[in-house]
């Protein structure tokens, strides 16, 4: 986990918009050689000779995307890089660079928001991009970010949605399920202390799914991984709605079915544990939980023995005909329908 400074309140209105700006990004430094002009003039100049720029860009919202009452403000900052850079590491693609724009209220002195570039710092460093950009205003309510990242790639080793065939394994990194487990445990607690605030919470049993809910790492290691088994994907995509709206996406975009089956989930221990102390169904959390951030990815049948026994991946099940349709695959054997019922933005 990462710590949190002793508080202090200074008004982000003394330094002013530019004085914000440069107060916040002077840590910044530039490492990738594709960066050559990065914050301090009108536009940032990139240069990537011959290769491809792979765009993506995210809003976090408060009280949609994200809860201060427990999440921490330096790792809010690192997750919102993660969330950009793995939708980067999904296009099989290296991230090179992000902007970072925030609306604040004034409710937030600049402590709070150095804190915030921490994170974001922390984690252009680990994952090594580099900050090149943005924007701040006012806002009315809470706390908005919004991250754009950028990659690059040789135009034959980028992976669309759209390139899965029927009879294409379908491979996922790591494990599922666990962000939105621990997201269920900070829930409780925050009832438990808005009931008697005295209550300090012991989660020394939820240290796992409470990590992967406040502090992902995006899977930019599976780009090279694969390279050295000599595997390159179908088509991929990020797992941050939920596997099975994920799963729905590489479907309708690449026209074909699938059949998954629960036995083969990769489900870490502590999950299981928690999700029968919540009561709630450990296979339900993994296809329709969110914010995990792996990978999920298509391969050519051929291509499994290079991938069979890898610690880092887990076959789930297969592509089909789309006339087949997409379907689960119960331990009892029963084949029931595959709906996305993962995190959807717009629900009221």
């Amino acid at each position: 986990m990462l710590e949190e400074k002793s508080p202090q309140r200074t008004s982000i209105a003394q330094l002013g918009e530019f004085g914000l700006i440069d107060h916040l990004t002077k840590v910044f430094e530039i490492n990738q050689s594709s960066t050559i002009k990065g914050i301090g003039d009108d536009a940032a100049v990139l240069d990537f000779k011959d290769k491809k720029t792979v765009v993506s860009t995210d809003l976090l919202i408060e009280g949609v995307h994200f809860d201060l009452a427990y999440m921490p403000l330096k790792h809010l900052g690192y997750k919102a890089v993660v969330a950009n850079v793995s939708d980067i590491c999904a296009m099989n693609a290296t991230p090179t660079q992000i902007t970072v724009s925030i609306a604040v209220s004034n409710r937030f002195p600049l402590e709070a928001l150095e804190e915030l570039f921490a994170g974001i710092t922390l984690a252009s460093k680990h994952y090594n991009v580099d900050v090149i950009g943005g924007d701040t205003t006012s806002s009315q309510k809470g706390l908005i970010i919004s991250i754009t990242a950028l990659g690059e790639a040789i135009a034959e080793d980028i992976v669309y949605r759209s390139g899965a065939a029927a009879n294409d394994l379908l491979v996922v990194t790591g494990d599922i399920g666990a962000a939105y487990m621990g997201l269920q445990v900070l829930e409780r607690e925050k009832q438990v202390f808005q009931v008697n605030p005295n209550n300090q919470p012991d989660l020394d049993n939820y240290t796992y799914l409470i990590e992967r809910q406040l502090k992902p790492e995006a899977r930019k290691d599976i780009k090279e991984l694969l390279e050295k088994l000599e595997v390159k994907p179908t088509s991929m995509i990020d797992i941050s709605d939920g596997l099975s709206s994920e799963i729905m996406h590489l479907c309708k975009q690449s026209n074909v079915g699938c059949t998954i089956y629960e036995e083969k989930l990769p489900l870490d221990p502590q999950l299981i544990a928690v999700c029968e102390e919540f009561n709630i169904d450990s296979t339900t959390v993994a296809i329709n939980g969110g914010e995990d951030y792996e990978l999920l990815f298509t391969i050519a049948l051929e291509d499994y023995d290079k991938i069979k026994g890898n610690p880092n991946l887990t076959v789930i099940g297969h592509m089909v005909k789309e006339s087949e349709g997409k379907h689960l695959v119960t331990r009892a054997n029963q084949k029931i329908e595959l709906k996305a019922r993962g995190w959807n933005a717009l629900a009221e």
